[in-house]
């Protein structure tokens, strides 16, 4: 009687701000293998771009070197989440018309005033969901027009950079809602493009297409791939921070992902059906509202430098690991009042204070980043509701005093035991797209 054979898997890639992650997972979520690549940035005066082929090929790389390494068995899905903002714009052969600029990239500050002027700051926030700033296709897609103007006579096609890869893979091209909720060109209640958004950045609907729900079958992966890949039904998992947020299983209406990572962000499932004024209220608070990677729902995003502020003042204190003994020293101190909050991290504020007891002052910024924190979470509260469980995820959750002040903050605070909880997602809906569970609810992870 021969082996049974082994039980199918499913590839998560996870395509993030500073690396790549492909991790290979088993039917029931557990991590099997996994490959990380940088992303490959090149570095300019007002922040970063990289072009639509380096993309591919560092997310190809990390395929490829992931499915090297897993155990035997069918790779029946590959999902694929990424940052969103990023635009990748290609001709008809899918080449690359202009550089993909990264979300952070500051290079449109003159746009974001003729923005103001277009379209007005409070009615572009009640129309996009997203709160009034640079960060946004919209202003980088008009910088481009202005700057690049030749790419725009050769582009027939416009992606985010998780659909872009999903097309690279050989899926067909294909808009997922999370994504389209960043780009300043969607309309959240009417779900479709804001034709006078487009308008504004010179950007052709014809170069968008059609939308398609996280989770939908794209098609096959292509030969030369991988050997193991061929076949395999390709997923778009949409924005990453939604993806890890199903990942880590903060997936139903209240639950809120804390990552905690450089950057901290709190997202939350909610309901379709935030009033106007509890929008305006969101967005001026700097809280992004938007369609969620999960079907019918709505998502709440907020961040702050949180993890930068952490990050600052360990290298200050000259401090390389938290078992060193100062985590659990500033546990024991009392607390004194004194805060170091997430607003210090890009000027050095936090290195000011970087004097006197070591573990006192990782106290007062282990509380100062938390009520940060803290107050997005109000925020979003005071428009939808109480909510109903804290998951918290990423390298900070190490430090049991940023746990304490959280649950001290937040209230209670799960730590799920996983890693890489935005492939994790992603892989759950390559699991929807190769038709072994129905929706995430249903899925085995």
């Amino acid at each position: 009687m021969s082996a049974a054979a082994p039980a199918p898997l499913l590839l998560g890639v996870d395509v993030g701000t500073t690396g790549i992650k492909s991790v290979v997972f088993s039917r029931t979520g557990r991590a099997l293998a996994g490959s990380r690549r940088e992303t490959p940035w090149t570095v300019v005066a007002e922040g970063a771009e990289t072009t639509a082929e380096q993309l591919r090929d560092a997310a190809l790389d990390s395929v490829r070197e992931a499915v090297d390494a897993a155990p035997p068995g069918r790779i029946a899905g590959i999902g694929v989440a990424s940052f969103a903002e990023s635009g990748v714009l290609l001709d008809p052969d899918g080449r690359g018309t202009a550089p993909v600029i990264a979300w952070y990239d500051r290079r449109d500050a003159s746009e974001l005033n003729e923005l103001e002027a277009a379209l007005g700051s409070l009615r572009f926030s009640a129309t996009t969901g997203l709160p009034f700033a640079q960060q946004w296709s919209i202003t980088k897609g008009r910088w481009l027009s202005d700057h690049a103007p030749k790419s725009g006579s050769r582009t027939i096609r416009r992606l985010s950079v998780a659909e872009w890869i999903a097309v690279a893979l050989g899926g067909r091209a294909a808009t997922e809602p999370s994504l389209a909720s960043r780009t300043g060109w969607f309309s959240l209640r009417e779900r479709s493009w804001w034709p006078e958004a487009l308008e504004f950045s010179r950007v052709r609907e014809s170069w968008l297409p059609e939308t398609a729900e996280a989770g939908t079958d794209l098609g096959a992966v292509r030969d030369g791939v991988h050997p193991r890949l061929t076949g395999a039904r390709i997923a778009v998992a949409g924005h990453d921070h939604q993806a890890a947020a199903v990942g880590a299983g903060a997936w139903r209406p209240g639950e809120v992902l804390d990552s905690c990572g450089t950057a901290e962000a709190l997202v939350r499932t909610a309901e379709a059906s935030l009033d106007l004024s509890a929008i305006e209220r969101l967005t001026a608070g700097g809280v992004t509202v938007g369609w969620h990677a999960l079907p019918g729902r709505w998502c709440l995003l907020g961040a702050t430098e949180g993890g930068r502020v952490l990050g600052a003042l360990l290298a200050r204190l000259g401090v390389d690991d938290l078992a060193g003994g100062i985590d659990d020293r500033a546990r024991a101190l009392p607390d004194t009042g004194l805060r170091i909050r997430a607003d210090a991290a890009a000027g050095g504020r936090a290195a000011l204070v970087a004097e006197g007891d070591p573990a006192a002052l990782w106290r007062a910024a282990v509380e100062g980043v938390t009520e940060d924190a803290g107050r997005l979470a109000r925020l979003m509260e005071r428009s939808a509701g109480p909510s109903a469980r804290f998951i918290a995820v990423g390298g900070w959750t190490a430090s049991r005093a940023l746990i304490d002040a959280k649950r001290r903050i937040l209230g209670a605070v799960d730590l799920p035991r996983i890693d890489e909880a935005g492939a994790r997602g992603a892989a759950l809906f390559a699991g929807i797209a190769a038709g072994m569970w129905e929706d995430a609810s249903s899925s085995a992870f």
